[in-house]
């Protein structure tokens, strides 16, 4: 059995951004075995999907130890997921074979990748409002504890079942889009809570996605193998490093390679795609100044202030005990 050490090392430093920002496994596995190593899209997802089957259960339980999961919302989030998961893989051998399937899968991942990076922009917009409020007083008025959070069946279960099709076609959502849309469900989940409920979900909905493919995609155990060498050390070097890295940065740079990689799925031109990212390049720091003084903040992120915590939590980011456990997006 061959191990293409070449992608054993590229894995590697994938696993070292999970490790550090928590998320981006699937979100940029898949399109880099597509993009840099010509590997065909629907083999891709197979393989990073098995390969996140098997690390995802090993964040969980450090989860569920602490606490900091709300067992409720991922049986909801799982009965919505699980079977769509599974369909989701069925819904690729529908749209046929050969040259058809993997461009239909390519362009799946790209618009998927596409609302990982916006979500990316999305959650960093959301913890630069809560540490508004935290900062004026209004978050301190909640309890230490939060109430119990009142689960929201029908949301939810759609949730999992968008969240479970988009997983089971292009491996990218488990972490990266279901994330999002739980916070926008329930904005009282502390941030551990968040983590901690969103990761467990995954591994069931994971665990379906994996065996569709396995049975009814193109699982090749050999890449898989090359998948799991290198993330795995990686995502531990990475949670090892995070609270000495400044996490917002790694997250941005994140979601604009997301950006990159999805317009190049997408089939934009060279010329277009450098035109694109140039634009964002020059224009998102003036948005992000724009909002940061909009809420009352320095309109410059100063790393070494973000290290240093207060009263409040990090005025830079989020804990990195909450958002880096390895393995906890996709």
């Amino acid at each position: 059995m061959d191990i293409d050490w070449l992608l054993v090392a590229a894995t590697f430093g994938i696993g070292v951004v999970v490790g550090l920002t928590g998320m981006g496994g699937g979100a940029l596995m898949t399109p880099v075995l597509v993009i840099f190593f010509g590997i065909p899209p629907l083999t891709a997802v197979s393989s990073d999907l098995v390969a996140a089957a098997v690390m995802k259960p090993v964040g969980s339980i450090v989860h569920l130890r602490r606490g900091t999961v709300n067992l409720s919302l991922v049986k909801w989030l799982a009965i919505g997921s699980v079977p769509a998961a599974f369909c989701g893989v069925l819904i690729t051998r529908a749209m046929g074979d050969g040259e058809a399937v993997q461009h239909g899968i390519q362009i799946a991942l790209g618009v998927a990748l596409l609302v990982a990076a916006a979500g990316l922009s999305v959650r960093a917009y959301v913890r630069l409002a809560e540490r508004a409020r935290r900062r004026d007083g209004s978050a301190e008025r909640l309890p230490q504890d939060r109430p119990e959070v009142v689960v929201r069946v029908l949301p939810t279960v759609v949730v999992g079942i968008l969240g479970g099709v988009i997983v089971g076609m292009t491996s990218v959502g488990s972490g990266s889009l279901i994330i999002i849309a739980l916070m926008a469900l329930y904005p009282a989940l502390k941030a551990s809570q968040l983590v901690g409920t969103d990761l467990v979900q995954a591994v069931p909905l994971v665990a379906a996605a994996a065996l569709g493919h396995v049975l009814f995609g193109d699982f090749q155990l050999s890449l898989t193998l090359s998948l799991l060498i290198g993330c795995v050390p990686g995502a531990w070097v990475g949670a090892r490093i995070s609270s000495r890295a400044p996490g917002g940065f790694v997250r941005r740079a994140l979601a604009f390679v997301l950006l990159a990689s999805a317009l190049k799925l997408l089939g934009v031109s060279t010329g277009a795609t450098g035109l694109i990212l140039l634009i964002v390049l020059l224009a998102a720091p003036l948005v992000w100044f724009a909002l940061r003084r909009h809420h009352g903040f320095s309109g410059f992120v100063r790393i070494g202030h973000a290290k240093r915590p207060t009263s409040g939590g990090n005025e830079g980011e989020t804990s990195a005990s909450e958002l880096s456990s390895p393995n906890s997006g996709r």
